[in-house]
């Protein structure tokens, strides 16, 4: 970063881990500048405000936060306490980025289109690593601007993109045509969203966390309102391991959440259909149809997509990334998080060395930083952004020192393919959720965002 040390470090998205990472920049004597596209920080969350994380306080705050806040009259939350999205936002985000050495850097209401090296595309290379990044993004006001930066740190999250209902990866024949009959993947039923899921039919889709959620928070509307029918579509043979350890689990509201939604599926007030891979959309009247791959059908007035998240890689389009190509997460990460093949929270504590990549100074983090895979969690984000903020300091040492305390569950899962959701991340989001731990290793402590504030993704189906 020397040739470009009197530029500001761009960090794209005002969530958790992008605060965080402004947090760290500042302790550095660094200067961001936070490009949010959403009106306030933390709008993403905003659409999962009604949802509880399934960890306390301590493991969803940032130190490097934490001691900006507590330079003023913060009143800092009770750590063993259990936030939902809200309060995520109202008790820590909000006055976070109402401080002035954050909100004088920060611009809300500005999305990022896309990001290069000035003058040159990614086919470039003489003098690339020396070059100024530009930052083109486009404002509420309808305004395109492009700001030079010394450094990007890509903490945007994957809430905006999330997986489509259809097998295969891709979006089902008719799922665009069905879009008005799609809500998004964490719908407020008891709140704001209320008048579409009352007195209806609505199909749940996903294996996930947030999935669970859902279905309980429609349960709650159905004793309230007659002819509210609910719906459980998931392409596995079964809901087991959303159903978690019980009363075995280490984090216990996520144990009850699973007990609650077993109970409600083995009452029939949840009606669950196993094995519905969807094959197909069909829209008459505002009605919704749903085929499975092998044929069967069901009936819906609304849909709610608990499928997870995706990056949105098209605004890197002109970078030099490197990226696993099953998980799209930094290639050096993606074995060590493939749902494919890892069902535990047994992630190793990483930073700066593992996120980076060919495109020197340019950092994917968050949940954005974990692909498709389901299972970010918020600690592990504030400890990647840590040793980034060291990395661009040039402190090296401090970059490599790589170190993450999480709790254990004690509960014991061989599903594989387990969701951990947010939001994020949320919804990033954010939900961060496991099907259980290791037998004893340490589990990433879940936190909920859609899927994965701490939470990784809604789900899978």
């Amino acid at each position: 970063m020397d040739s470009a040390k009197n530029l500001p470090v761009a960090i794209i998205g005002a969530g958790p881990v992008g605060l965080a990472a402004a947090a760290h920049l500042i302790e550095r004597g660094l200067e961001p500048l936070i490009l949010e596209a959403g009106p306030t920080a933390g709008a993403a969350i905003e659409q999962w405000r009604h949802i509880r994380l399934f960890s306390p306080w301590q493991y969803n705050t940032d130190a490097a936060a934490a001691r900006l806040l507590a330079s003023t009259d913060w009143d800092a939350p009770e750590p063993t306490a259990l936030p939902t999205g809200g309060d995520l936002i109202d008790d820590y985000l909000t006055p976070l980025a109402s401080l002035p050495a954050i909100a004088s850097h920060l611009h809300t209401g500005a999305r990022v289109a896309a990001v290069t090296r000035k003058g040159m595309d990614r086919t470039h290379s003489r003098n690339r690593d020396t070059t100024p990044f530009v930052v083109r993004v486009e404002h509420a006001d309808g305004e395109v601007r492009e700001y030079q930066a010394a450094a990007v740190i890509d903490a945007s999250g994957t809430w905006s993109t999330r997986n489509p209902l259809g097998t295969s990866g891709l979006p089902a024949p008719g799922e665009t045509a069905a879009a008005e009959s799609i809500s998004a993947p964490l719908p407020d039923v008891l709140g704001r969203d209320r008048e579409a899921f009352a007195g209806r039919t609505a199909v749940v889709v996903g294996a996930g966390h947030s999935a669970a959620n859902t279905l309980i928070n429609l349960s709650e509307l159905a004793t309230q309102t007659p002819g509210t029918r609910i719906v459980w579509a998931i392409r596995g043979t079964s809901a087991a391991k959303v159903y978690g350890g019980g009363d075995a689990d280490g984090l216990a509201a996520r144990g009850q959440l699973g007990s609650r939604l077993r109970s409600l599926v083995e009452s029939g007030a949840v009606e669950l259909h196993t094995g519905f891979g969807i094959a197909s959309l069909a829209t008459t009247d505002g009605a919704v149809t749903l085929t499975s791959t092998d044929g069967r059908t069901l009936a819906a007035d609304v849909v709610v997509p608990a499928t997870g998240f995706r990056p949105d890689l098209d605004l890197l389009r002109e970078l030099r990334l490197d990226l696993d190509p099953a998980v799209e997460a930094p290639r050096e990460l993606g074995p060590l998080i493939d749902p494919e093949f890892h069902s535990c929270g047994t992630v190793e504590p990483h930073g700066a060395r593992m996120l980076a990549h060919p495109e020197q100074d340019f950092y994917i983090v968050g949940m954005k930083s974990y692909g498709r895979a389901p299972t970010f969690l918020l600690a592990t984000g504030y400890e990647q952004v840590r040793s980034v903020a060291a990395a661009l300091a040039g402190d090296r040492e401090a970059a490599d020192a790589v170190q993450l305390v999480l709790p254990e569950t004690g509960v014991c899962s061989s599903d594989v393919g387990t969701s951990c959701d947010v939001p994020a991340a949320v919804p990033a989001g954010i939900v961060a959720e496991t099907s259980g731990g290791c037998c004893g290793a340490p589990e990433p402590v879940l936190v909920g965002f859609p899927t994965g504030l701490a939470h990784g993704r809604s789900g899978e189906n």
